[in-house]
């Protein structure tokens, strides 16, 4: 299947998009110039940060317990990113008082927004599933500027590449904030934009769905196999504690 570029160029030279027509006649067939080169007619190219609020983090002073003692707000770093096997995001590794995210200026991310670590090292990806604050390794981009975050996630990894390639530093590769701010985005028009959206989401949900199952089941084995080793309980007593997690789970 062509790009997106690639499947307007397939309906100018009339050939079979293999896309059902609603969503094929949703793609220019003619070409204008850009800054980018020929793109499709009526699509316009911006900066991400004109399509997103780009943000970057900090690390609260992690010797002082007022920051990170209790702390209930999640914080993720590059580190909590190599470890998804998808690019979504539903928990941290550690988390902050309420006190350590008002020495963060992004303070605490919205749900939906899209994280790309910026260094040590460049390139993992995320969407946000839980509120979130950032430090400094990661620039996320709010998408609540008309661009949906699925866009903006594919836009980011189709342009790895160009992003690594303008990393700089002499201790370690860093992307900053300001370059990135600056990279250009193709941007569609909004009715495709919005078929795009319809037919990703329910995709999305699905997978994000799979992996919240994943994690409670990988949970509830790490608290029930010790105890059921070592005697502690019986398997009927684990399948009752099984059934009212299962019901709390459904809850939230």
């Amino acid at each position: 299947m062509p790009g997106p570029s690639g499947i307007s160029r397939v309906n100018a030279e009339g050939r079979d998009t293999h896309l059902p027509p609603h969503i094929a006649d949703l793609f220019p067939d003619s070409f204008q110039e850009s800054e980018l080169g020929l793109i499709p007619k009526g699509w316009t190219v911006k900066n991400i940060d004109d399509m997103t609020r780009c943000v970057g983090g900090a690390t609260p002073d992690t010797k002082n317990p007022n920051y990170w003692e209790d702390g209930k707000n999640h914080f993720a770093t590059p580190g909590d990113m190599s470890l998804l096997k998808s690019p979504i995001l539903l928990s941290t590794n550690r988390c902050i008082t309420d006190d350590g995210v008002n020495k963060i200026s992004s303070r605490i991310l919205p749900v939906g927004t899209v994280l790309l670590s910026s260094r040590a090292p460049i390139g993992f990806l995320a969407i946000t599933e839980i509120p979130v604050s950032i430090n400094q390794g990661i620039i996320a981009m709010i998408c609540d500027k008309g661009i949906p975050n699925y866009y903006v996630l594919f836009w980011a990894k189709a342009n790895m590449a160009k992003i690594i390639g303008n990393a700089s530093g002499t201790i370690f590769q860093e992307i900053s904030i300001q370059y990135f701010r600056a990279m250009k985005i193709l941007v569609p028009s909004s009715a495709l934009l919005e078929m795009f959206v319809l037919q990703l989401e329910p995709i999305y949900a699905n997978l994000v769905n799979n992996l919240r199952e994943s994690e409670f089941l990988s949970n509830i084995r790490k608290t029930l196999l010790p105890k059921l080793i070592s005697g502690e309980i019986r398997v009927p007593e684990a399948e009752k504690f099984i059934a009212g997690s299962s019901k709390i789970n459904e809850e939230r």
